[in-house]
């Protein structure tokens, strides 16, 4: 139905895009004005066309996916053209929809994925110009919510008002860049680009050249000899200890910040990571509650995944909230999000409910923490690239998941902790627990491994022999 061809329209255009439009500054003297018309046509646009196309088309023939394709293209080219001709925000924007494999139409993600590496650059009065938006939000927010009423905005408006800046301020992205690469120094696998303060200054970075492929280009990988089961459980380490551990995180890794290359000397795989401007720190009282509620998804304790749920803002739609993390469905949830893989049914169900429940996921978004709006678009360019890399769900991403919670919480308890009878209780239990992951992942590798076969093989003989 075109209904929701349109429904995708609108998230795509106007969650993504168009909303950004109520942060521009309206000067005519600065042509913001035409920034704004230009999101403006391009959305009606996208939905005229969307409402033409589809609209004679028997839905389901071949006929009506034939055209939905077309349409989904055309979309994607002029969201495409908007964000090259505005730049600024919507670059990022663009970006960011862009990783998006496992929720977008393929016709969208591969339109977009070109703004990771080629994006245009923009003069120092448009930055400037970016850094001192402020006025006219709420007019055009009145425009936009008369286009669709269903969505709230504001949330958005001030997390990029508050973002921004931040971004565009290099002394502050040199100072991020050398406190992650102090904070994950244990991990060989880490390069972050070494920062030249004598020649920086807040609007000039200059920093160590690092190139390599794109951390979702799996072709590189393949020619180059980097096993892609391996960056993928790398970088969940990375985030992993970021989030659960660290409470410090680096918040835009789309596959243009997150570089992969063969180390000549040694063989061994780097991940380097760029783009050190916007990063998210969680306070202590909700990174215990997200490390909580995720290992109760983990474990499918959904008493507790309704409780953490509602302690970070969901409230009666912790449901979709649960789904929206982990991005798989709520039967798989419900089940156990490590217990298998997700299929190619859950997928197509996964992106025709993100156009379907796109009120209520705005509501959402309106409710929980600011902390969580960063942490959600992280999760979202991270399932992206495990989407790319055709390794989502695996299980050793949640068995790192499942260390770093119980290794951050076990801290918390133990700083909270007068006894020391108590602590070194909260030691043993950390310690068990730990080795019960390893003791699991172990099984895992020897399930998958020649080995594991053999004395499978070995164990069922033996059994056979013996009866």
């Amino acid at each position: 139905m075109a209904r929701r061809a349109l429904k995708l329209a609108s998230l795509v255009a106007a969650t993504s895009g168009i909303y950004l439009y109520g942060n521009k500054f309206v000067d005519p003297n600065d042509f913001g004005v035409v920034r704004v018309g230009r999101a403006i046509a391009t959305t009606a646009v996208i939905t005229y066309d969307y409402l033409t196309s589809l609209r004679s088309v028997p839905y389901g023939s071949e006929e009506y996916d034939f055209l939905k394709s077309q349409v989904h293209l055309r979309s994607a080219e002029r969201l495409r053209e908007l964000c090259c001709a505005n730049r600024g925000t919507f670059i990022k924007v663009g970006q960011h929809l862009g990783a998006l494999d496992y929720l977008l139409p393929e016709e969208y993600t591969r339109t977009l994925k070109v703004l990771h590496s080629q994006a245009p650059q923009s003069t120092r009065e448009e930055i400037e110009q970016v850094i001192r938006e402020d006025l006219g939000k709420e007019v055009l927010l009145m425009v936009v919510k008369q286009i669709f009423p269903d969505f709230e905005f504001m949330w958005l408006v001030e997390e990029a008002k508050k973002n921004l800046p931040l971004e565009l301020d290099f002394l502050n992205e040199g100072r991020n860049a050398e406190k992650v690469a102090h904070m994950l120094k244990n991990f060989d696998f880490l390069k972050v680009p070494r920062i030249y303060w004598e020649l920086s200054t807040r609007r000039v970075l200059l920093m160590e050249f690092m190139e390599g492929g794109q951390v979702n280009d799996k072709a590189y990988m393949e020619r180059n000899g980097i096993n892609v089961n391996e960056i993928s459980r790398n970088l969940g380490k990375l985030y992993s200890e970021m989030i659960f551990v660290n409470g410090f995180v680096h918040c835009d890794p789309h596959p243009g910040n997150v570089l992969v290359k063969k180390c000549p000397a040694s063989g061994k795989a780097h991940i380097i990571l760029l783009d050190h401007g916007l990063y998210q720190v969680l306070s202590e009282s909700f990174r215990m509650d997200y490390c909580r509620l995720w290992q109760a998804l983990i474990k499918a304790d959904m008493k507790r995944v309704q409780k953490y749920s509602r302690r970070l803002g969901a409230g009666d739609l912790y449901p979709l909230f649960a789904c929206m993390l982990t991005a798989r469905s709520w039967e798989s949830v419900n089940r156990g999000i490590d217990r298998s893989p997700v299929s190619a049914s859950e997928d197509v169900e996964i992106r025709s409910n993100a156009a379907a429940y796109l009120p209520q996921i705005t509501q959402l978004l309106n409710n929980v923490p600011r902390q969580m709006l960063l942490l959600l678009k992280t999760n979202d360019l991270l399932r992206g690239i495990e989407s790319a890399l055709h390794t989502r769900a695996s299980a050793s991403s949640f068995l790192n998941m499942s260390r770093c919670c119980i290794r951050a919480v076990s801290t918390y308890q133990r700083s909270k902790s007068h006894s020391l009878y108590r602590r070194a209780q909260i030691s043993f239990t950390e310690a068990l627990n730990l080795w019960q992951i390893n003791l699991y992942e172990l099984f895992l590798w020897l399930k998958g491994s020649q080995l594991g076969n053999w004395v499978i093989a070995l164990l069922s003989w033996m059994h056979h022999f013996t009866y």
